[in-house]
């Protein structure tokens, strides 16, 4: 991702996390640092984070917050009471906090801040509350006047400042595709469109800012530059946001609400700012800055690098000394408490490994292990590492045996699991009976009738087996009558014979206490072993046959959705949306064209955008179409 952007410094607003949700590859990311604001009481909202390139940038000092009431990780103090040289400083006077309509602590609750002093500048990730409804209207104004007043006061203090983020303000009708419209629906005149009042404040701490009337008091005077309008004071459609419900993104009908600003004196530091419309995978898009080079500080040329990191890192642009764990600071993700003192994975191979092994070997144990997940190129280069070791006995890491031979010993051990899991066959002995092999296992029961008649005949035969005479043989009339009973409940219950119940009224004896029965004639003994199959056969002609392909396409046409209408300038399928506003209609569904619509942002007529289709879910019946 990082490599897609080209940045060296990355700020993400509306993390929409929890602590508890962060994982490693948000944090342990090889090469960077991260410093995270998150939500202290609500559950996926907000959210802040700035991660920094090691190898170009680290800052002195971090905070989260505006008003300085949040207190560093591990500690009771808070920002604003810090000493003086852990403070950045500029924080809201007193007089400003209680102009306030919503308490301090409050504001900085929903991780919506994250500060980083670099030599250089200050840099203010924010990601500000949005107009929503009237019930957040205090929150916001109060949030935006307490960032106002920061900024105003860090400027005061001599600092440069460089604020970005989601503002959730457009500056005027230029920045936003439906400027008019909000017009004409809330009455507004223009003047009164540029003095709403999130929309006035932002004008005034803005250079060529449009404020309607006098400036505000303490706000007499802009401090900031919009750097992206500054390299492109012209264009039109320059838009950062779009509404995904509507798909408005394709026709480019959204509004600028993303900013770069940066103090006055630093406008001469940057080559170039822009939007990356065609980076997907948000409703935003990225909005970027490039500083030059070579900067003008305090009358002399200085290069960017020696004013981006700690006094003594960079010189001319060269590094003297490597970015080590004594500059992290204590804001930093890597000092949270589940990742303090870990490492990627990726992080381990990419460090010098322990023992020299052949390449082969690395790539064949590891790429074939359970779990390890490793790039083809990481592997060859851990591979061109491990050959260059300089101690072949043993592990530096762990002081234990080297790597290679601890993948190898695991790989033995599991190979002689796996023989010893086979036990050897025992010798019979000479003229022992052979093992009777068990019965071999057959389908899955199909049908409740296939389970009562298998269950039941695999018991009545055990149990006829069971009752033989004295000479070894088998009663035949016992084993069709114990029978009975299983097939009567497989097939349903029949009416017994004459014959059947002299052979049910039959006392089963051990034979050594009964006398010999004489059998019965033939003729008995065949009537009471074909009455059950006779049941049988009547049951199975009575029986329905389902096909099952005709019972699938049956509960598959009750299940569908029903074919949606065709658009009326398109010819194409609707799509179908859900009323959530409040009024009669909210929870009703309708079917529209799922076309995007218009940069007009409009339904139209005979055009590529969206058309004026709009059915009742309610309304439509495709049966009276078809």
């Amino acid at each position: 991702m990082f490599d897609i952007l080209e940045a060296d410094i990355a700020v993400f607003q509306e993390t929409k996390i929890q602590r508890k949700d962060l994982v490693d590859d948000m944090v342990l990311v090889p090469g960077w640092d991260c410093y995270w604001s998150l939500p202290k009481h609500k559950k996926g909202y907000s959210g802040v984070v700035i991660y920094t390139r090691q190898s170009v940038c680290a800052p002195i000092r971090a905070e989260e917050g505006i008003t300085g009431v949040l207190c560093p990780p591990n500690s009771g103090t808070s920002f604003s009471e810090s000493p003086e040289d852990q403070q950045i400083g500029g924080y809201p006077t007193k007089s400003q906090l209680e102009a306030s309509l919503v308490d301090a602590t409050t504001l900085d609750s929903e991780g919506r801040c994250v500060i980083l002093e670099f030599p250089a500048f200050v840099l203010l990730g924010v990601y500000s509350p949005a107009n929503r409804n009237e019930t957040r209207d205090d929150f916001r104004h109060g949030f935006l006047d307490l960032l106002d007043a920061r900024v105003r006061n860090l400027v005061a203090m001599g600092k440069r400042v460089v604020l970005t983020g989601d503002l959730n303000i457009s500056r005027e009708e230029l920045d936003t595709a439906n400027a008019e419209a909000s017009m004409r629906k809330n009455g507004y005149t223009r003047g009164e469109y540029l003095s709403t009042p999130a929309r006035r404040l932002f004008n005034q701490l803005l250079e060529d800012g449009k404020v309607v009337g006098g400036r505000d008091q303490d706000r007499e005077e802009p401090v900031l530059w919009d750097i992206c309008r500054g390299f492109h004071p012209n264009r039109k459609g320059m838009f950062t946001c779009w509404e995904q419900k509507v798909n408005a993104r394709p026709g480019n009908y959204g509004s600028r609400i993303d900013y770069v600003l940066s103090s006055l004196d630093m406008k001469d530091w940057f080559s170039d700012s822009n939007i990356q419309e065609g980076l997907m995978g948000s409703d935003h898009c990225p909005v970027f800055a490039v500083i030059k080079d070579q900067v003008e500080l305090g009358g002399r040329t200085v290069h960017i690098l020696d004013v981006m990191n700690p006094p003594g890192m960079f010189l001319d642009g060269q590094r003297q000394r490597e970015y080590s764990a004594k500059d992290m600071l204590p804001m930093s993700g890597k000092l949270i408490t589940e990742f303090d003192g870990r490492r990627s994975i990726r992080d381990m191979f990419a460090r010098k490994p322990s023992l020299p092994k052949s390449p082969s070997t690395t790539v064949s144990l590891i790429g074939k292990g359970p779990d390890m997940e490793k790039p083809e190129d990481a592997i060859e280069s851990s591979a061109k590492q491990d050959h260059q070791a300089d101690a072949p006995g043993t592990d530096p890491t762990t002081g234990g045996p080297p790597r290679e031979s601890v993948l190898l010993s695991i790989s033995k051990k599991r190979s002689l699991a796996e023989t010893s899991s086979q036990k050897p066959l025992k010798r019979s002995k000479p003229g022992a009976a052979a093992p009777a092999q068990s019965p071999a296992v057959g389908k899955g029961q199909q049908s409740l009738k296939g389970f009562l008649m298998g269950k039941t005949t695999v018991q009545a035969s055990s149990t006829a087996s069971s009752f033989t005479n004295d000479t070894g043989s088998q009663d035949t009339t016992c084993s069709s009558h114990v029978l009975q009973p299983a097939i009567d409940l497989a097939v349903g219950y029949s009416k017994p014979s004459s014959q059947d119940k002299e052979a049910k009224s039959f006392d089963y004896t051990s034979p050594s206490s009964t006398p010999a029965r004489k059998a019965p004639d033939s003729t008995g003994t065949q009537s009471a072993q074909a009455s059950p199959s006779k049941d049988l056969n009547s049951s199975q002609d009575t029986e329905t046959v389902h096909d099952p392909i005709q019972s699938k396409e049956s509960w598959s046409k009750l299940f569908t959705k029903p074919a949606p209408p065709r658009c009326e300038s398109h010819d194409e399928p609707c799509k179908t949306m859900l009323t959530k506003k409040n009024g009669m209609n909210r929870g009703r569904s309708f079917w529209m064209c799922a076309r995007p619509l218009g940069p007009s942002g409009e339904k139209e007529k005979n055009t590529q955008w969206r058309c004026h289709t709009f059915i009742w879910c309610s309304d439509w019946n495709p049966t009276a179409t078809a």
